[in-house]
This record gives structure tokens, C-alpha cells and sequence, in this order.
């Protein structure tokens, strides 16, 4: 492959999309700050234990999808596959423990070694909420409400679903292991070399497999809530409750797990059928044990993750930056005064463009490809003037307007 290409699973974001999933992004920043959440990043590669106990050795993601290596120190190192363990760590080497609750949202690359699909890349990127330090089944309420807020404002929450689930607490996912253990022993044949492996290590994995022949034997598995003891039961009646007294709509579904192992309780994830194959957009839940894994002390999360290319997919038509003025000097003795008055339009809130070279003709040209909404014109009769000449690109018509009331005149342009 030609070195002049990305690699195999990436890609160059130019210019169209990347306006459209910075929409996904400053969205999500705005109404995350409304709800109390404080922006903040992680290192985009952590040590490779940050990851592997939290996501579970026999999640697909760390058997198969992490990027790992060794650095030129010797350390074991993994670019992040997902924000959540990292965030978690993060939280623990800043002491924030004693601060409870703790609301953080951040955005940025992902990676993971999967095979490319529409909307799936090798690098992808993400926004990512957690809320650390509340137990009560509200703080489930209020990360779903505010996912549901950010895909509402994107225009894109009437294309998605919903799905619901509880995996309980590890009472009850011992309860139904027993059970599961039980009905997949007696499939065992059928079912893919990696769920025989999942079956005696964790064989709530067999329910997130993507092979087809283990989904068809999934399909028949009991259903975990009917395994929940009674303080899962009530945590999560607790949830629907809220979400229903919100108006938020949601599907139940018994056989939702999502793909890592740190979650407890509450699952969900915003899906669509806009996207073919690709049609989780938004997911997350409750990991109430997360934060012990990685040493810390016993503390509650919840929070959810977002595709932004996904949702930069699913969005309608996103408005384009505006079109800018052109500033267009005429003969060699405008240029140093139209550098001058570009800049101090553009100090000034205004989009200015001004061209490199070119004689007058050829500047017009390239305001117009621009498709700029008006053109100023700088010459030897303008600056003995103190004034510039303001044609109107869209009706051609044009004045001469004094240069220290030039900026109130282009405010119909911005």
C-alpha cells in the first residue's frame, strides 16, 4: 500500500465533515456544562492494566481490538479503546475521591483493531460522560436525560431508539450464571471456539457475541431480569419510573448486555436503523465496581459513551460556516493597507479573505468562488479618500463608505 495513503481502518477528516461532528461535539460540551459537567482529557494511551481487568480479558475488545505495545522503556502500553477506565484512573491519580460527585465530560480519539465499516474505523472518535459518587438510581436518570438532551438538539433523537436493561447486582449475575452456564452447556457445540472459551470464563459474553450462530442460540437464553433479586428489581423500577415521569420513551430489552464487563445494573443504548448494520450511536451504564478494580476505593458511576462519527451520520443538513468578505487591493500601493484593514475587520468578529495575488480580476474570481457576500475594493481614489469602495456580490451594487464606519456598514454581511 502507497505510503501516501492513511492506514488501513483511518482516515483524513476534511473539511465538510469535520464541521459536522464539531456540531456533535459543541453540543455536547454546551448542554454537558449545563447539567454541571467539566470538561477534561485523558492521555490517548494508558498503561495496558488500566484497561485489561476493568474491560474484562474476554471482552472482544481487550482478546481482540486492543492496540498494544511495548515502549522503547519497557513499559506495556495501549492506546485507549474507551474513555471510561481512563477517565476512572484519572479520577483516582487527581484525588478527587474526597469531592463526591464528581461530573466529568470529555471527547476525543478511540482506537481499536476491528474490521473497517461504514461508520466504524480503527480510529474513531467519541464524547463521553461519567458521573462518579452517586449510588441513587437518579444518577442513571440524569446521565440518560442528558444523552437524550444532546441527540434532541442535534435533531436526531426521533431516529433512534432507546433499548433498556438491568444486569442487576452481582448477586444477581450470580444467580443467572448458574442458569446460563446451564442452557449454553447444552449448546455447546453449536456455539463459536470463542464463546466455548467465554462459557467457562464468562458466559454472560456468549449474550454480545457477534456471530451469527451464537445469536441465534442467545436468542432462546433465559432472560436476566427474571433472575434479578428484589433491591435490583426496585433499582431499576426506580429508573423507569423517572424516565417515564421525563417522557423519555424506551424499550425493554432482556437480552442487552453492552460489550465490557465493569457494568452493573442499569444498561442502555440510543440505537437507530439509519445507519445499516452500524446502529448504536450512544451507549452506557452503571459500573459501580470500576473504580475498586482499578485500586481505589469502593465508589459508584454511571455514564455512557457517543459515536461522533455516527451521530455526524445521522445529522440533516449542518449550515456552513458564513461566507466571508473579500478585501481586494488595487495596484501595489493598496496591499500594505488592505493587509492592514483585513486584519482589523477580522479583529473585529468579521470572516475576511484576502487574496495572495493576483491582479484585481483575478481576486474577483476567487471572491466568487468563495461565494463571498461582498467584496472590498481599495485603490489610489479610495485611499485618498480614507475610504473603501463596498460592492454587494449578490445585487452588484456598490458605495463608497468612509474606512471608520466601514465596520458598522458590513454588519448586514456577517
Amino acid at each position: 500500500m502507497s505510503a501516501l495513503q492513511p492506514v488501513r481502518g483511518t482516515r483524513d477528516i476534511m473539511p465538510e465533515e469535520t464541521r459536522r461532528q464539531r456540531r456533535v461535539v459543541d453540543t455536547a460540551c454546551e448542554l454537558a456544562a449545563r447539567y454541571g459537567y467539566l470538561e477534561m482529557s485523558t492521555p490517548i494511551f494508558e498503561f495496558t492494566e488500566v484497561f485489561r481487568r476493568p474491560l474484562g480479558e474476554t471482552s472482544d475488545v481487550v482478546a481482540k481490538e486492543m492496540y498494544t505495545f511495548t515502549d522503547r522503556g519497557g513499559d506495556d502500553l495501549t492506546l485507549r479503546p474507551e474513555a471510561t477506565a481512563a477517565v476512572c484512573r484519572a479520577f483516582l491519580s487527581a484525588g478527587l475521591t474526597q469531592q463526591l460527585p464528581v461530573k466529568l465530560f470529555c471527547h476525543g480519539p478511540m482506537f481499536r483493531y476491528d474490521r473497517p465499516q461504514k461508520g466504524r474505523w480503527r480510529q474513531f472518535h467519541q464524547i463521553n460522560l461519567e458521573l462518579l459518587g452517586v449510588p441513587e438510581p437518579l444518577g442513571d436518570v440524569e446521565v440518560i436525560a442528558l444523552a437524550a438532551h444532546i441527540l434532541e438538539e442535534l435533531g436526531v433523537l426521533d431516529r433512534t431508539t432507546l433499548e433498556l436493561n438491568s444486569l442487576g447486582d452481582p448477586a444477581s449475575r450470580a444467580a443467572y450464571r448458574e442458569v446460563l452456564v446451564a442452557y449454553f452447556s447444552d449448546h455447546r457445540d453449536q456455539l463459536s471456539p470463542d464463546s466455548q472459551e467465554r462459557l467457562t470464563r464468562n458466559p454472560l459474553r456468549i449474550l454480545d457475541s457477534k456471530d451469527q450462530g451464537d445469536r441465534k442460540i442467545s436468542a432462546g437464553a433465559p432472560a436476566l431480569g427474571d433472575y434479578l433479586n428484589a433491591e435490583s428489581v426496585d433499582f431499576f423500577a426506580k429508573v423507569r419510573r423517572d424516565l417515564d415521569a421525563l417522557g423519555i420513551s424506551y424499550q425493554l430489552d432482556s437480552h442487552l448486555v453492552r460489550g465490557l464487563d465493569y457494568y452493573t445494573h442499569t444498561i442502555f443504548e440510543f440505537t437507530t436503523t439509519a445507519l445499516g448494520a452500524q446502529g448504536s450511536v450512544l451507549g452506557g451504564g452503571r459500573y459501580d465496581g470500576l473504580v475498586e478494580l482499578l485500586g481505589g476505593p469502593s465508589t459508584p458511576g454511571v455514564g455512557w459513551a457517543g459515536g461522533i462519527e455516527r451521530l455526524a451520520m445521522l445529522l440533516e443538513e449542518t449550515p456552513a460556516a458564513a461566507p466571508p468578505i473579500a478585501v481586494v487591493p488595487i495596484g501595489p500601493a493598496a496591499e500594505g493597507p488592505a493587509l492592514s484593514l483585513t486584519q482589523d475587520l477580522r479583529r473585529a468578529g468579521y470572516a475576511v479573505d484576502l487574496g495572495f495575488s493576483g491582479n484585481p480580476g483575478k481576486r474577483m474570481k476567487r471572491a466568487n468562488k468563495l461565494s463571498a457576500r461582498a467584496a472590498i475594493l481599495l485603490g489610489e481614489d479610495e485611499l485618498a479618500q480614507n475610504a473603501a469602495t463596498v460592492r454587494d456580490l449578490e445585487s452588484g451594487k456598490q458605495e463608497l463608505i468612509p474606512l471608520d464606519a466601514l465596520s458598522e456598514h458590513l454588519a448586514r454581511f456577517r
